[in-house]
């Protein structure tokens, strides 16, 4: 209930915290920002697979004859631990030859992700939780942030979670328009996935555990390790993809209302930060 009551009051402080939200791209260039593609090293952006373009941050293929499971991320330079994150997306064009069917209008925001300079020149995905974007197919239902759990479990009503993905109960995005995802980071509390202001998805507990992540560093996965934080990125799974805003409101922070720098809606005290 106090996390809840939490939720509305930093979404209900949107409009005089604007000025508070950190752009984590700047529109221009990938200034903060390192790749990291399956088969190359850390800081390799093969084929230019990560670009900017009309102040755009994209992630393309032209330069792929074939995607051959090069999956990618983008990693932000700064680790955080209780914070909202938000971007907004559209899925354009199609998808790369030979891209698993799966990973049509797929793309997503990893969180309480490892260290990327401890993933293997191999590894497909790091250890994190990802925050899963999809795009509508045309036909059915299909939502989007979801949750699937690379190297990861969470808890779910009380339960260890163990599935590899689970769907939000968000609508349907189909076409090309602009689709924005926030998610709500407590440390190894609580997280939550949220549209237009709807919480469509929560869990608990995330730690390291499970399956899904290959050719990693067996000493990198400690599972039953609670994640209070971790890396941050973005996701190269075969789709084009734009990002026109990433941004991120650090909720952890001074919480000494004397002090000039105290907002009233950080969770996490972080008083060595405060200013008088």
């Amino acid at each position: 209930m106090i996390i809840r009551i939490l939720l509305l009051a930093v979404l209900s402080l949107s409009a005089q915290t604007k000025k508070d939200w950190i752009p984590l791209f700047n529109g221009k260039n990938l200034k903060d920002w390192t790749p990291k593609i399956t088969g190359y090293p850390l800081g390799e952006n093969f084929a230019n697979t990560f670009r900017v373009s009309n102040k755009l941050l994209q992630v393309r293929y032209d330069g792929y004859d074939d995607f051959a499971s090069k999956f990618g991320h983008l990693f932000y330079k700064n680790p955080y631990s209780y914070y909202v994150i938000a971007v907004e997306y559209r899925f354009v064009s199609d998808q790369a030859k030979n891209g698993p069917g799966w990973a049509t209008r797929n793309s997503g925001i990893m969180v309480h992700g490892q260290d990327p300079k401890t993933m293997t020149k191999d590894q497909d995905f790091p250890i994190s939780i990802e925050v899963q974007l999809l795009g509508g197919l045309g036909k059915g239902p299909r939502t989007t942030a979801n949750l699937c759990t690379p190297g990861t479990n969470v808890v779910r009503e009380g339960k260890l979670f163990t599935p590899h993905c689970l769907n939000s109960k968000s609508k349907t995005y189909d076409g090309d328009g602009w689709v924005r995802v926030e998610v709500k980071v407590l440390g190894d509390e609580k997280i939550e996935h949220i549209i237009d202001g709807e919480v469509v998805l929560s869990y608990e507990k995330p730690q390291v555990g499970g399956g899904n992540v290959s050719k990693h560093d067996p000493a990198a996965k400690q599972d039953g390790k609670l994640l209070t934080g971790g890396s941050i990125s973005l996701q190269s799974e075969s789709h084009p993809v734009d990002f026109r805003k990433v941004e991120l409101l650090d909720l952890e922070g001074c919480m000494d209302q004397k002090a000039k720098n105290y907002k009233s809606y950080f969770v996490k005290a972080a008083n060595g930060r405060c200013k008088y």
